[in-house]
């Protein structure tokens, strides 16, 4: 099941109030995650960080099955992380570099959970700074062919995010000559070269002044 998704939250336009009250974060969360903050290693990390990561790694999960599956609905509830992989002695951090970009997470401290949908399993790491959440998904836990990156712009105009992101993924594609992003019928991201659709499932995102992609190259 070749596909990706990732997804980025700005951290500095969340609503607190409103994440906190139950009538708001129990349509993100169900009652299994909730219990699983008090139990996890996120004394530190505020509640309503924890509902934006979750909502961060759903969406994710959402358009990587959403590729293989256009049908699909985004029901937050129904995508639920069963299983969550803290680093010891994780703290908020704030994001130094303008940009960043890898392929796998090897020796990177991300937060890694596992999502149950129906009966599909889908694994995760994300990346949490005081700015941002950035999460990657995956089919397996093996994400050493995952290409990601994520980048501070200047603007949040939509068109600006939207043409910087396109852009920011082609400059680190390998051989990007001739390379352009363009959507399926369906509106999903796709990699062309020479204006031909490539067997590269790709995955982009922006949310206020931060952009973030992956894409996911054949074993």
């Amino acid at each position: 099941m070749l596909s990706t998704g990732n997804d980025i939250v700005s951290l500095n336009t969340i609503n607190v109030t409103r994440t906190k009250q139950p009538n708001f974060y129990s349509k993100i969360l169900t009652p299994t995650e909730t219990a699983l903050y008090k139990q996890s290693r996120f004394a530190n990390t505020p509640f309503e960080v924890f509902v934006w990561l979750l909502w961060s790694i759903k969406e994710s999960a959402f358009k990587f099955l959403q590729r293989i599956d256009t049908d699909i609905l985004f029901t937050p509830v129904k995508f639920e992380v069963s299983e969550i992989q803290i680093p010891f002695g994780f703290n908020l951090t704030d994001f130094k570099p303008i940009e960043l970009t890898g392929i796998g997470f090897d020796g990177i401290h991300t937060i890694k959970s596992t999502i149950k949908f129906d009966d599909l399993i889908l694994y995760s790491n994300s990346s949490i700074y005081q700015e941002f959440i950035s999460t990657v998904v995956n089919g397996v836990e093996d994400f050493s062919n995952t290409h990601w990156g994520v980048k501070q712009i200047d603007s949040d105009e939509v068109a600006f995010q939207s043409a910087e992101v396109r852009a920011f993924l082609i400059d680190n594609f390998k051989d990007n000559t001739s390379i352009s992003i363009g959507k399926n019928p369906f509106g999903i991201p796709i990699i062309l070269k020479d204006n031909i659709e490539q067997p590269i499932p790709v995955s982009l995102s922006h949310h206020e002044y931060y952009i973030a992609y992956s894409f996911q190259l054949p074993v």
